[in-house]
Protein backbone atom coordinates (compact mmCIF):
# COMPACT_ATOMS: atom_id res chain seq x y z
CA UNK A 1 0.00 0.00 0.00
CA UNK A 2 3.26 2.33 0.59
CA UNK A 3 4.57 1.88 -2.78
CA UNK A 4 0.67 2.01 -4.21
CA UNK A 5 0.52 5.56 -2.43
CA UNK A 6 3.40 7.22 -4.49
CA UNK A 7 1.31 5.82 -7.49
CA UNK A 8 -2.28 7.20 -6.55
CA UNK A 9 -1.88 10.90 -5.87
CA UNK A 10 -0.67 11.29 -9.42
CA UNK A 11 -3.75 9.43 -10.92
CA UNK A 12 -5.82 11.52 -8.63
CA UNK A 13 -4.67 14.67 -10.25
CA UNK A 14 -4.87 12.76 -13.49
CA UNK A 15 -8.61 12.18 -12.67
CA UNK A 16 -9.10 16.19 -11.91
CA UNK A 17 -7.99 17.04 -15.97
CA UNK A 18 -10.14 13.57 -16.93
CA UNK A 19 -13.40 14.41 -15.19
CA UNK A 20 -13.27 18.09 -16.13
CA UNK A 21 -12.39 17.32 -19.97
CA UNK A 22 -15.72 14.76 -19.77
CA UNK A 23 -17.73 17.44 -17.79
CA UNK A 24 -16.86 20.50 -18.43
CA UNK A 25 -14.62 19.94 -22.19
CA UNK A 26 -11.55 22.15 -22.15
CA UNK A 27 -9.36 23.32 -25.75
CA UNK A 28 -6.37 21.07 -24.18
CA UNK A 29 -4.15 21.82 -27.23
CA UNK A 30 -3.93 25.35 -26.13
CA UNK A 31 -3.95 24.41 -22.95
CA UNK A 32 -0.89 21.97 -23.73
CA UNK A 33 0.96 24.34 -25.83
CA UNK A 34 0.61 26.75 -22.83
CA UNK A 35 2.04 24.68 -20.83
CA UNK A 36 5.26 23.75 -23.05
CA UNK A 37 5.34 27.09 -24.45
CA UNK A 38 5.19 29.40 -21.08
CA UNK A 39 5.66 27.10 -17.91
CA UNK A 40 7.65 23.92 -18.82
CA UNK A 41 10.88 26.25 -20.14
CA UNK A 42 11.28 27.91 -16.94
CA UNK A 43 10.84 24.44 -15.07
CA UNK A 44 14.04 23.58 -17.05
CA UNK A 45 15.57 27.00 -16.85
CA UNK A 46 15.89 26.67 -12.76
CA UNK A 47 16.69 22.78 -12.88
CA UNK A 48 20.01 23.24 -15.29
CA UNK A 49 20.16 27.08 -13.33
CA UNK A 50 20.71 25.01 -10.22
CA UNK A 51 22.21 21.95 -11.08
CA UNK A 52 26.20 22.00 -11.91
CA UNK A 53 26.67 20.40 -15.35
CA UNK A 54 28.54 16.83 -15.33
CA UNK A 55 29.40 13.61 -16.53
CA UNK A 56 26.33 12.82 -15.39
CA UNK A 57 24.22 14.94 -18.02
CA UNK A 58 26.07 12.85 -21.00
CA UNK A 59 25.28 9.42 -19.50
CA UNK A 60 21.65 10.52 -19.44
CA UNK A 61 21.97 11.21 -23.18
CA UNK A 62 23.42 8.08 -23.77
CA UNK A 63 20.96 6.03 -21.76
CA UNK A 64 17.84 7.58 -23.69
CA UNK A 65 19.93 7.42 -26.65
CA UNK A 66 20.38 3.82 -26.69
CA UNK A 67 16.94 2.61 -24.95
CA UNK A 68 15.31 4.60 -27.87
CA UNK A 69 16.87 2.81 -30.47
CA UNK A 70 17.25 -0.77 -29.48
CA UNK A 71 13.36 -0.47 -28.84
CA UNK A 72 13.18 0.92 -32.19
CA UNK A 73 15.33 -1.91 -33.24
CA UNK A 74 13.10 -4.66 -31.91
CA UNK A 75 10.25 -2.91 -33.15
CA UNK A 76 11.54 -3.74 -36.46
CA UNK A 77 12.38 -7.46 -35.95
CA UNK A 78 8.66 -7.40 -35.08
CA UNK A 79 7.73 -6.16 -38.04
CA UNK A 80 9.76 -8.00 -39.98
CA UNK A 81 8.21 -11.48 -38.98
CA UNK A 82 4.78 -10.15 -38.81
CA UNK A 83 4.97 -8.64 -42.43
CA UNK A 84 4.02 -4.86 -41.24
CA UNK A 85 4.27 -1.83 -43.76
CA UNK A 86 6.10 1.08 -43.27
CA UNK A 87 2.99 2.87 -41.78
CA UNK A 88 2.40 0.43 -38.82
CA UNK A 89 6.00 0.03 -38.25
CA UNK A 90 5.79 3.58 -37.61
CA UNK A 91 2.96 3.53 -35.45
CA UNK A 92 3.98 0.77 -33.16
CA UNK A 93 7.50 2.63 -32.86
CA UNK A 94 5.71 5.97 -31.84
CA UNK A 95 3.72 3.93 -29.06
CA UNK A 96 6.64 2.04 -28.17
CA UNK A 97 10.02 3.73 -28.02
CA UNK A 98 9.05 6.72 -26.36
CA UNK A 99 8.12 6.93 -22.40
CA UNK A 100 6.02 9.58 -20.57
CA UNK A 101 8.66 10.89 -18.65
CA UNK A 102 7.37 14.69 -18.42
CA UNK A 103 3.92 14.74 -17.10
CA UNK A 104 3.65 11.39 -16.05
CA UNK A 105 7.53 10.20 -15.11
CA UNK A 106 8.57 13.55 -13.43
CA UNK A 107 5.79 13.38 -10.48
CA UNK A 108 6.46 10.17 -10.09
CA UNK A 109 10.12 10.55 -9.14
CA UNK A 110 9.32 13.53 -7.19
CA UNK A 111 6.65 11.45 -4.90
CA UNK A 112 9.06 8.26 -4.90
CA UNK A 113 12.54 10.18 -4.57
CA UNK A 114 11.96 13.94 -3.38
CA UNK A 115 13.76 16.59 -4.54
CA UNK A 116 17.07 15.26 -5.77
CA UNK A 117 14.94 12.96 -7.60
CA UNK A 118 13.14 15.35 -9.28
CA UNK A 119 16.10 17.49 -10.60
CA UNK A 120 17.15 14.14 -12.47
CA UNK A 121 13.80 13.50 -13.76
CA UNK A 122 13.63 16.92 -14.95
CA UNK A 123 16.88 16.38 -17.18
CA UNK A 124 15.77 13.38 -18.50
CA UNK A 125 12.81 15.09 -19.29
CA UNK A 126 14.48 17.53 -21.52
CA UNK A 127 16.55 14.71 -22.94
CA UNK A 128 13.74 12.69 -24.15
CA UNK A 129 11.61 15.38 -25.30
CA UNK A 130 14.40 16.60 -27.54
CA UNK A 131 14.63 12.54 -29.06
CA UNK A 132 10.52 12.94 -29.25
CA UNK A 133 10.70 15.63 -31.07
CA UNK A 134 13.14 14.65 -33.52
CA UNK A 135 13.15 10.80 -33.77
CA UNK A 136 9.61 10.70 -32.86
CA UNK A 137 8.58 13.12 -35.83
CA UNK A 138 10.93 11.17 -38.07
CA UNK A 139 8.75 8.41 -38.05
CA UNK A 140 5.45 9.97 -37.30
CA UNK A 141 6.56 11.82 -40.77
CA UNK A 142 7.53 9.24 -42.07
CA UNK A 143 4.58 6.71 -41.81
CA UNK A 144 2.76 9.47 -42.86
CA UNK A 145 1.05 9.55 -46.70
CA UNK A 146 3.62 12.94 -47.41
CA UNK A 147 6.41 11.29 -45.90
CA UNK A 148 8.37 14.89 -44.55
CA UNK A 149 10.77 13.68 -42.06
CA UNK A 150 13.66 15.81 -42.29
CA UNK A 151 11.68 18.99 -42.81
CA UNK A 152 9.41 18.32 -39.99
CA UNK A 153 11.74 17.04 -37.56
CA UNK A 154 14.11 20.63 -38.54
CA UNK A 155 11.05 22.88 -37.96
CA UNK A 156 10.23 20.84 -34.40
CA UNK A 157 13.16 21.15 -33.29
CA UNK A 158 13.89 25.11 -34.14
CA UNK A 159 10.79 25.50 -32.07
CA UNK A 160 11.29 23.59 -28.88
CA UNK A 161 11.02 25.96 -26.25
CA UNK A 162 12.67 23.62 -23.36
CA UNK A 163 15.77 23.66 -24.83
CA UNK A 164 16.50 27.44 -25.19
CA UNK A 165 15.23 26.99 -21.58
CA UNK A 166 18.01 24.52 -21.28
CA UNK A 167 20.76 26.20 -22.87
CA UNK A 168 19.62 29.87 -20.71
CA UNK A 169 19.92 28.29 -17.68
CA UNK A 170 23.49 26.67 -18.41
CA UNK A 171 24.31 30.33 -19.38
CA UNK A 172 23.10 31.74 -16.11
CA UNK A 173 25.04 28.99 -14.36
CA UNK A 174 28.42 29.45 -15.92
CA UNK A 175 27.81 33.16 -15.94
CA UNK A 176 27.34 33.30 -12.45
CA UNK A 177 24.35 35.15 -12.96
CA UNK A 178 22.32 35.61 -9.76
CA UNK A 179 18.47 35.43 -9.61
CA UNK A 180 17.78 36.50 -6.03
CA UNK A 181 14.74 38.35 -4.28
CA UNK A 182 10.80 38.85 -6.21
CA UNK A 183 12.62 37.15 -10.04
CA UNK A 184 13.65 34.20 -7.94
CA UNK A 185 9.97 34.33 -6.30
CA UNK A 186 8.62 34.61 -9.55
CA UNK A 187 10.83 31.65 -11.33
CA UNK A 188 9.63 29.04 -8.32
CA UNK A 189 5.80 30.39 -8.92
CA UNK A 190 5.86 29.38 -12.30
CA UNK A 191 8.29 26.40 -12.35
CA UNK A 192 6.21 24.90 -9.37
CA UNK A 193 3.47 25.18 -11.03
CA UNK A 194 4.54 23.39 -14.51
CA UNK A 195 4.19 19.68 -13.20
CA UNK A 196 0.48 20.10 -11.59
CA UNK A 197 -0.74 21.52 -14.66
CA UNK A 198 1.16 19.05 -17.67
CA UNK A 199 -0.58 16.37 -14.88
CA UNK A 200 -4.04 17.48 -15.20
CA UNK A 201 -4.31 18.39 -19.12
CA UNK A 202 -2.65 14.48 -19.73
CA UNK A 203 -5.82 13.92 -17.86
CA UNK A 204 -7.46 15.85 -20.21
CA UNK A 205 -5.97 14.07 -22.91
CA UNK A 206 -6.66 10.91 -21.66
CA UNK A 207 -10.39 11.94 -21.37
CA UNK A 208 -10.53 12.09 -25.08
CA UNK A 209 -8.97 8.72 -26.22
CA UNK A 210 -11.20 5.99 -27.40
CA UNK A 211 -10.49 2.16 -27.96
CA UNK A 212 -12.30 1.95 -31.08
CA UNK A 213 -11.11 -0.35 -33.46
CA UNK A 214 -7.98 -1.72 -31.11
CA UNK A 215 -5.70 -3.80 -32.84
CA UNK A 216 -5.21 -6.47 -30.31
CA UNK A 217 -1.81 -8.02 -31.59
CA UNK A 218 -0.28 -4.54 -32.25
CA UNK A 219 -0.81 -3.42 -28.76
CA UNK A 220 -0.24 -6.09 -26.82
CA UNK A 221 3.70 -6.32 -28.76
CA UNK A 222 3.21 -2.42 -27.84
CA UNK A 223 2.61 -3.18 -24.27
CA UNK A 224 5.11 -5.63 -23.56
CA UNK A 225 8.15 -3.55 -24.96
CA UNK A 226 7.04 -0.36 -23.27
CA UNK A 227 6.22 -1.73 -19.90
CA UNK A 228 8.35 -4.87 -19.72
CA UNK A 229 10.67 -5.14 -21.84
CA UNK A 230 11.86 -1.67 -21.66
CA UNK A 231 12.68 -1.28 -18.16
CA UNK A 232 14.90 -4.70 -18.23
CA UNK A 233 16.85 -3.03 -21.07
CA UNK A 234 17.37 -0.06 -19.27
CA UNK A 235 18.58 -1.81 -16.25
CA UNK A 236 21.55 -3.75 -18.68
CA UNK A 237 22.26 -0.47 -19.67
CA UNK A 238 22.91 1.27 -16.28
CA UNK A 239 24.89 -1.58 -15.37
CA UNK A 240 27.59 0.18 -17.64
CA UNK A 241 27.24 3.67 -16.36
CA UNK A 242 29.17 4.92 -13.64
CA UNK A 243 26.13 7.20 -12.27
CA UNK A 244 24.65 7.01 -8.51
CA UNK A 245 22.72 4.48 -7.70
CA UNK A 246 19.43 7.15 -7.13
CA UNK A 247 19.97 8.10 -11.34
CA UNK A 248 20.13 4.42 -12.26
CA UNK A 249 16.87 3.73 -10.53
CA UNK A 250 15.56 6.76 -12.04
CA UNK A 251 15.98 5.83 -15.18
CA UNK A 252 14.70 2.30 -14.79
CA UNK A 253 11.72 3.98 -13.70
CA UNK A 254 11.75 6.11 -16.62
CA UNK A 255 11.78 3.28 -18.75
CA UNK A 256 8.29 1.71 -17.61
CA UNK A 257 6.45 4.69 -17.97
CA UNK A 258 3.60 4.21 -20.29
CA UNK A 259 3.56 5.83 -23.90
CA UNK A 260 4.29 9.31 -24.58
CA UNK A 261 1.27 11.43 -24.92
CA UNK A 262 2.95 13.63 -27.31
CA UNK A 263 3.48 10.82 -29.75
CA UNK A 264 -0.67 10.61 -29.79
CA UNK A 265 -0.32 14.19 -31.21
CA UNK A 266 2.50 13.72 -33.57
CA UNK A 267 -0.04 10.25 -34.94
CA UNK A 268 -2.82 12.86 -35.33
CA UNK A 269 -0.33 15.50 -37.62
CA UNK A 270 0.63 13.25 -39.30
CA UNK A 271 -1.98 10.50 -39.66
CA UNK A 272 0.22 7.46 -38.83
CA UNK A 273 -2.05 5.41 -37.02
CA UNK A 274 -3.86 7.51 -34.53
CA UNK A 275 -6.22 5.23 -33.30
CA UNK A 276 -3.75 2.76 -32.11
CA UNK A 277 -1.04 4.93 -31.13
CA UNK A 278 -3.51 6.35 -28.71
CA UNK A 279 -5.03 2.94 -27.95
CA UNK A 280 -1.74 1.81 -27.01
CA UNK A 281 -1.46 5.29 -24.93
CA UNK A 282 -4.93 5.25 -22.54
CA UNK A 283 -4.26 1.54 -21.70
CA UNK A 284 -0.64 1.53 -20.92
CA UNK A 285 -1.22 4.74 -18.73
CA UNK A 286 -4.47 2.77 -17.02
CA UNK A 287 -1.79 -0.50 -16.78
CA UNK A 288 0.84 1.12 -15.38
CA UNK A 289 -1.08 1.60 -11.95
CA UNK A 290 -0.20 -2.06 -11.32
CA UNK A 291 3.55 -2.43 -13.14
CA UNK A 292 4.50 0.95 -11.39
CA UNK A 293 4.13 0.21 -7.86
CA UNK A 294 5.60 -3.59 -8.33
CA UNK A 295 8.84 -1.75 -9.97
CA UNK A 296 9.03 0.66 -7.20
CA UNK A 297 8.97 -2.19 -4.88
CA UNK A 298 11.83 -3.85 -6.64
CA UNK A 299 13.79 0.09 -6.93
CA UNK A 300 13.05 0.91 -3.60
Amino acid sequence: MELLSIILPVFAIFAIGFIGQKYIGFETQTLSKMALYLMSPFLVFRTFYETAFTKTYVYMLVYTLVLCFVLIGLVYVISYFKKYNIRETCGVILASAFMNNGNYGTPVALFAFGAAGLDYAVVLMVIQQLVMCTVGIYYAAKGSPENDGVTSTLRAVVRMPILYGAIAGVMFQQLDIKIRGSMAEALDLVADSAIPTIMIILGMQLAKISLRNVQIEKLTYSLLLKLFVSPVIAYFITLYLPIDPMLKAIMILMAAMPSAANTTMYALQFGTEPDFVSSATLVSTLLSLVTLPVLLGILL
